[in-house]
């Protein structure tokens, strides 16, 4: 039973870095942009919920009906303004220009909030539970988080393969030369892509701070472990992402298992064995 608790434990956790990753796969998956920033931007969801609960008295969850909006128009203005001018030069540009605006962002949160943790409070949900069979618990809101992923990815897919919008970006995402000669706005989709992934971005924001405290310097861990989400899963592929995200944290779970102090290392190692086994993921993106 221990091992079925540890695979259950596991793969709600891993749902969680699928949320993370979900707008950097969506990311790299249409404009090929590595953003060096999306943990930050994740950090910055969370003191922007903060910042919309103290002044409008709504729970976090409600929160998001006003994080949401703000995160979709800073992303449509980052890629419009700025990103958009770094694609045509390779991965480089794009991922100096975005370790800049990580750099903004700590500096930002770190002058106008302090050094000081935070935590966004929702009450008896974060601690409430279910009782199974065998004799272990698990908790509603890691399973919330987990459905919350679930539908964030079917929703995307969804809107990839079934809408106008959605065929649009996997023509840019193929070619987006011949897209642009076929008519299509490259950099005005990049910016609703952007945008769309910083939705996705507000809800992991929202998500993390209810379930951990968070400061200015949280971002990049959680850029880490998006990362290794993404790319055990395989790179632009948004169901592999859910099961990249549940093998790193199966296998942080079995490493906290042997001794608590190598849960986060037991995650790094399975994703550099992966990596090594195979370099492309477990569920490599093929091009229709």
């Amino acid at each position: 039973m221990q091992w079925i608790n540890i695979l259950v434990q596991g793969s709600l956790l891993g749902g969680f870095y699928a949320l993370f990753a979900i707008g950097l796969s969506m990311s790299f998956g249409i404009m090929r942009l590595v953003n060096i920033a999306h943990g930050d931007f994740i950090v910055l969801s969370a003191y922007v919920g903060m910042i919309a609960v103290d002044a409008t008295g709504l729970n976090p969850f409600l929160s998001l009906i006003i994080v949401m909006p703000a995160m979709f128009l800073l992303g449509y203005a980052l890629q419009r303004g700025l990103l958009n001018f770094t694609l045509s030069g390779g991965l480089l540009p794009p991922l100096l220009v975005t370790f800049g605006i990580s750099v903004i962002i700590q500096n930002g949160l770190l002058q106008g909030f302090g050094a000081y943790d935070h935590r966004l409070k929702e009450g008896a949900i974060e601690t409430a539970s279910l009782h199974l069979p065998g004799g272990f618990d698990v908790g509603v809101f890691p399973l919330l988080v987990f459905a919350v992923a679930v539908a964030s990815i079917g929703s995307l897919q969804v809107l990839f393969y079934w809408t106008r919008l959605g065929r649009a970006f996997r023509a840019v995402s193929d070619d987006a030369d011949t897209a642009e000669l076929m008519g299509i706005d490259n950099r005005k989709l990049y910016a609703v892509a952007f945008g769309i992934a910083m939705v996705f971005t507000a809800i992991a924001g929202i998500l993390f701070g209810i379930r951990t405290i968070f400061d200015p310097a949280a971002g990049p861990i959680r850029l880490i472990l998006a990362f290794e989400a993404v790319i055990i899963g395989g790179l632009g592929s948004l169901w592999g992402t859910l099961i990249g995200g549940m093998v790193l944290g199966i296998a942080q779970e079995i490493g906290a298992a042997l001794n608590p102090n190598w849960q986060i290392l037991a995650g790094h190692v399975a994703f550099l064995a992966l990596l090594i086994m195979r370099p492309s993921g477990l569920f490599p993106r093929t091009r229709d």
